[in-house]
C-alpha cells in the first residue's frame, strides 16, 4: 500500500473517531445574570478539554465566538416555536436562514434539537406537533443546502412508562404509537440519534432507602442488579437507565438506533430538603461518568457492550436564574467567575486530583424542621405579589398574619412574606409546592418564629 493510501486511511480513521468520540461535551446554559461573556466562555470550554457543546437556543454571540474553533456545536429550536413551525414551511426556512446559515459551516454546527423535553409537557398540541416540526426543519436544512446537521429532540426519563428492570423499558402509552414510533422512524431514516436526559441523581434521591448511593455515583464495589429477563448484570444506575431506552426502542422495532446522552450530571449544592446534593457526590459522579464515556476502547452498556455513547455533561455553569429547587442552580462544573467548583476535565485522561473533596454532609435526609423565608437580597418591590399569591391558594395559609392574628405586623412586609412563604410551602410541598417564589424565598433551619407567632415548618 502506498504512503498516500496509508495517509488517506489514517485521516479517515481519525475523522471517524472524532465524529463518534465518546469524550463528553458540555451543556452551555445561559440562565444567569453574572455569567462570563461568550468569548470567555468558549475559552473556559476549551480549558475543560470539551470537544463539543450544546446550546439551548441559537445565540448568535455564542455561535460567533465558536467560529473557527474545533468545537462541535448542537443548537436548539425554542419550544414556543414548534407549533407554528409545524404549520409553516416559510417559518421553518426562515429560522434556518436566520440562525444557522450566518454561521455554518465555519462554526461546526452538527446537531439541531427541536425543543427541549417536549414530551414531558401536558400540552397535547405541542406533543403532537413535535415530529412534524422535526420533519419541517430537516426539509429546510436540505432545501437551504445544509448537509452535515442531524435533527433530533431531547427526552426526559418520564417518557418511559416502565424502566426497571431495563428489559421492561417501554414508552408511555399516550406517546408510544402516536409520537415515538414516527419519531424513531424519522431518526432512523436520517441516521440521527435518540437524545436522552439521564440523571441517576433524581432516581436515587427519590428513593435513597432502596437505591444504593455508591451504585448511583459509579463507586459500588459489591452492589449489582440482575435483569431477570435478559440475565444482564448492572454495576451502576446510569447503564440501567440507558438500557431502559434501548429496550423501549426495541419494542417499537428500532433495536439499533443510536443514543446520545443530551444531559447528565449531579448537583453540587441544593436546599435542606434535597438529599445528596454536594460537591463530593457531584465531583465523584461527573469524574466517573467522564471516565466511563471517554474510555478507549468504548465500554458501552450491558445491552450494547463496546458501543460509543456520545454525551453532554450538565452543565458549564451554576446558573442563578434557573427556577425551581436549589439543585437547579447548582449543576455547574464552573462558578460564574470561571473557577472550577471542583477539579475536573472532560478528556477522561485525568485520573488523579490534587485537591481533596469536602466530606458530604447531606447524604441522609435532614432530620429537623425546615422553614421557608424571604431570601437575603430579595427585591422588596416584588414581595407584595408573592405574598398575595401565597395567601390566595387556600388552606388558610395566612390566617395568622391577618388583623388580630398572632403574627400580624402590618408594617413588616418581610415578616408577613416569610410567614406566608413558610405556611404555603408547609401546606403544598407534598403536591409540588416549592420554596422559591421566583428567587424571593430560601430555606432555613433557624426558627423564624417569635413570641406567640409560630411559623409552619416542614419535617422530612
Amino acid at each position: 500500500m502506498s504512503v498516500l493510501h496509508l495517509l488517506t486511511l489514517s485521516l479517515l480513521i481519525s475523522v471517524s473517531g472524532a465524529k463518534f468520540s465518546g469524550r463528553p461535551g458540555v451543556n452551555y446554559g445561559q440562565l444567569g445574570n453574572n455569567l462570563p461573556s461568550p468569548a470567555n466562555s468558549v475559552n473556559l470550554i476549551k480549558s475543560l478539554n470539551a470537544k463539543s457543546v450544546k446550546l439551548y437556543d441559537a445565540n448568535p454571540s455564542i455561535l460567533a465566538a465558536l467560529n473557527a474553533t474545533d468545537i462541535v456545536v448542537s443548537v436548539m429550536v425554542p419550544n414556543e416555536l414548534i407549533i407554528n413551525i409545524t404549520k409553516s414551511k416559510t417559518l421553518s426556512d426562515e429560522w434556518i436562514r436566520s440562525n444557522i446559515l450566518p454561521f455554518y459551516p465555519s462554526t461546526k454546527i452538527r446537531y439541531l434539537l427541536v425543543g427541549n423535553e417536549i414530551l414531558s409537557s401536558p400540552d397535547s398540541e405541542l406533543k403532537s406537533s413535535l415530529v412534524p416540526a422535526m420533519r419541517k426543519i430537516q426539509r429546510s436544512l436540505k432545501t437551504l443546502g445544509v448537509k452535515k446537521v442531524k435533527v433530533g429532540t431531547t427526552l426526559a426519563m418520564d417518557v418511559l412508562n416502565s424502566s426497571f428492570p431495563p428489559s421492561s423499558g417501554e414508552f408511555r402509552s399516550d406517546i408510544s404509537g402516536s409520537v415515538m414510533k414516527p419519531m424513531l422512524q424519522f431518526l432512523n431514516r436520517t441516521k440521527s440519534f435518540l437524545f436522552v436526559d439521564v440523571y441517576p441523581y433524581f432516581a436515587w434521591a427519590q428513593d435513597p432507602a432502596h437505591v444504593n448511593l455508591d451504585y448511583a455515583i459509579f463507586e459500588s464495589k459489591n452492589v449489582t442488579v440482575l435483569d431477570p429477563v435478559t440475565n444482564l448484570t448492572y454495576h451502576n444506575l446510569f447503564d440501567q437507565m440507558i438500557d431502559a431506552f434501548v429496550f423501549a426502542m426495541k419494542r417499537l422495532g428500532y433495536p439499533d438506533l443510536r443514543i446520545w446522552v443530551a444531559e447528565t450530571g449531579w448537583p453540587n449544592n441544593g436546599d435542606y430538603d434535597q438529599i445528596g446534593a454536594n460537591v463530593y457526590n457531584a465531583a465523584t459522579y461527573n469524574r466517573n461518568v467522564v471516565k466511563k464515556l471517554a474510555a478507549e476502547p468504548p465500554v458501552g452498556t450491558p445491552a450494547r457492550p463496546g458501543k460509543v455513547l456520545p454525551s453532554f455533561v450538565f452543565a458549564l455553569y451554576n446558573e442563578n436564574q434557573k427556577t425551581g429547587p436549589g439543585t437547579e442552580r447548582h449543576f455547574g462544573l464552573l462558578h460564574p467567575n470561571g473557577s472550577r467548583v471542583y477539579e475536573i476535565e472532560l478528556s477522561g485522561k485525568m485520573t488523579e486530583y490534587e485537591e481533596p473533596l469536602p466530606a458530604p454532609e447531606n447524604n441522609e435526609v435532614y432530620k429537623g424542621k425546615i422553614w421557608c423565608v424571604v431570601a437575603k437580597g430579595a427585591n422588596w418591590t416584588q414581595l407584595g405579589d408573592a405574598l398575595s399569591y401565597a395567601c390566595s391558594q387556600g388552606k388558610n395559609t395566612c390566617d395568622s398574619i391577618k388583623p388580630g392574628g398572632p403574627c400580624h405586623k402590618p408594617d413588616l412586609t418581610i415578616l408577613h412574606a416569610s410567614y406566608a412563604f413558610s405556611s404555603y410551602w408547609a401546606s403544598f410541598r407534598k403536591i409540588g409546592g416549592t420554596c422559591y417564589f421566583n428567587g424571593l424565598a430560601t430555606q432555613t433551619i433557624k426558627d423564624p418564629g417569635y413570641g406567640r407567632c409560630e411559623f409552619p415548618s416542614v419535617t422530612l
